[in-house]
């Protein structure tokens, strides 16, 4: 392994340790920001009060400017897997901080998952060289890449404003849908930027073109809204739930995004496309998985322990005073 493939995989491996907590912090301090005040879940913002949101909000910074800097320096087949590192740390933070469970077949939903995206990803075609930002301007506006952007922007002004108000608070899809869909145009342009840094830090500034500019504020329109509703998800559904759906559907379409943008499967054998066809299957059965039985919890950890009033009233604390404050002007 080259000294670049080095750095990448090390930046890439603490950038899952990084975001896979981030998500444990910021629902601790949702939890907080909701016991005083207004969810986020329907609609509030006073976790931006809570020091311990924003220090979650700073670890997740970390972790991704990590991400990106190991884009850099590594090819996406080698940092694109180890994303599921992070769900990993999570749901063993979930279980040891946030005391929540998965049931049996949710685990196996998890590494199915895992499984189904290390696939693909691992199978993935080369990226093509690139010497200029002006060159990934040219791929994005092909008319392959306009219409995915298209219909990307369409699919998530439909889900913000038709199924949000009508079922985002019971389907876990519809935020982590809106996530996924900002978060691969997102990526997309993030690759661009890494792209025109790494040729500036070479000596070919590509600063000075406008292209830099535009993929700059699309990176920051897509984040802000990928970190409106994940936080929308975060406060409603389990965080063992979100983290790897969220990982599987933003894994996907990224791989679709890349793939229309660079042209990656027309390089690729009938073999390498039907295995990474089995991995989306594998990836769907493990979505299919950790949906179902999201609210099963572990049937093991539940055998032979009775329920005790105090019990109820240790898990019902939190809601009872969410429901109160939404109730105060």
């Amino acid at each position: 392994m080259s000294a670049d493939n080095q750095k990448g995989l090390a930046l890439a491996v603490s950038s899952s340790l990084f975001i896979g907590a981030s998500f444990i912090i910021k629902k601790k301090g949702l939890k907080r920001a909701g016991a005083t005040g207004v969810r986020a879940g329907v609609g509030g913002y006073s976790y931006l009060y809570e020091p311990l949101w924003w220090a979650g909000m700073i670890t997740m910074l970390v972790g991704e400017v990590a991400n990106f800097t190991a884009y850099a320096f590594a090819p996406a087949v080698l940092v694109t897997p180890l994303g599921a590192l992070s769900i990993i740390v999570s749901a063993a933070l979930a279980h040891v901080v946030l005391k929540e469970r998965l049931h049996t077949l949710g685990v196996v939903g998890c590494v199915l998952c895992i499984v189904g995206s290390t696939t693909i990803v691992l199978h993935a075609p080369k990226e093509q060289t690139i010497d200029s930002v002006e060159k990934v301007w040219g791929l994005a506006t092909e008319p392959a890449f306009l219409l995915y952007t298209t219909a990307v922007v369409a699919v998530v002004l439909l889900l913000i404003f038709h199924y949000v108000p009508q079922c985002g608070h019971t389907h876990v899809l519809v935020y982590i849908a809106i996530c996924s869909l900002m978060g691969s145009l997102s990526v997309m342009s993030v690759k661009a930027l890494g792209i025109a840094l790494k040729l500036t830090f070479q000596g070919q500034n590509q600063l000075i073109y406008p292209q830099t500019s535009v993929f700059a504020m699309v990176v920051v329109t897509c984040v802000l809204t990928q970190m409106n509703y994940l936080n929308k998800a975060l406060d409603t559904f389990n965080t063992a739930v979100v983290s790897p759906i969220y990982y599987v559907m933003f894994t996907s379409l990224t791989i679709l995004a890349s793939a229309i943008m660079f042209k990656d499967w027309d390089q690729q054998s009938a073999a390498e496309i039907i295995t990474e066809l089995c991995g989306f299957v594998t990836i769907l059965s493990g979505t299919f998985l950790l949906h179902a039985t999201k609210d099963m919890g572990d049937s093991s950890s539940n055998m032979g322990h009775v329920k005790r009033p105090e019990d109820t009233m240790e898990n019902e604390e939190i809601p009872l005073r969410r429901t109160e404050s939404i109730r105060t002007p």
